[in-house]
């Protein structure tokens, strides 16, 4: 690792450069067996010397946000479930946005600014009035946090994967495999990780 955060990373032959920052995915590599994080994709909200905080996209659970958010559940992109955004304070509630284009998180009160048309909501602001500034948001129970250097650590080993994140990535429908998506939209060589079988002994 450089001093500025850079991550150098070996796949197959050739040498990527993978740089953490707020808006990136971190893509669970194939052999990550830990059941917080297999086969998940987690989008980073926060990176900087305290550590790293982020959301897991891919693990819609059977909740509904009107259940636990009245006034936000009929402004949830479908299905509007509530997502399991990682393993820490899972009693803590995050919203993250996308933006259609002309709004400015950093110029709209009750947003802060994640990268490019992503944003965290604040969900203690009236839906009714932040609903015409999105394009659509997700709300996660919990979130996925690293102390300083340990998610630089687990790059460096293998288990994760760093690539840029897209708004839809956010607001992909639960019956896509958003994990694999991401994967093969990379090129050669880390499509090839999409083929990747869940259980290596039935390949």
């Amino acid at each position: 690792m450089r001093d500025d955060g850079t991550v150098h990373e070996k796949v197959g032959e050739e040498k990527t450069v993978n740089v953490v920052e707020p808006g990136s995915a971190l893509v669970a590599a194939p052999g990550l067996q830990d059941p917080n994080f297999r086969r998940t994709v987690v989008l980073i909200i926060d990176h900087g010397t305290l550590g790293s905080l982020g959301v897991v996209l891919n693990r819609p659970s059977d909740v509904a946000v009107r259940d636990v958010l009245p006034m936000w559940g009929p402004h949830a992109t479908a299905p509007r479930a509530l997502y399991v955004g990682g393993p820490v304070q899972q009693r803590a509630a995050l919203c993250v946005a996308a933006l259609p284009a002309g709004v400015d998180a950093e110029r709209t009160e009750g947003m802060i600014k994640v990268r490019g048309p992503l944003a965290l909501v604040d969900l203690d602001a009236d839906p009714d009035l932040m609903a015409p500034h999105l394009r659509g948001l997700r709300v996660f129970a919990g979130y996925a946090g690293w102390r300083q250097g340990q998610l630089v650590g687990e790059i460096d080993r293998g288990d994760w994967l760093v690539v840029p994140a897209l708004p839809d990535d956010v607001l992909a429908p639960p019956d896509t495999d958003l994990w694999g998506r991401i994967l093969r939209r990379q090129g050669m060589p880390l499509a090839l990780l999409a083929t990747y079988p869940l259980d290596p002994v039935l390949n």
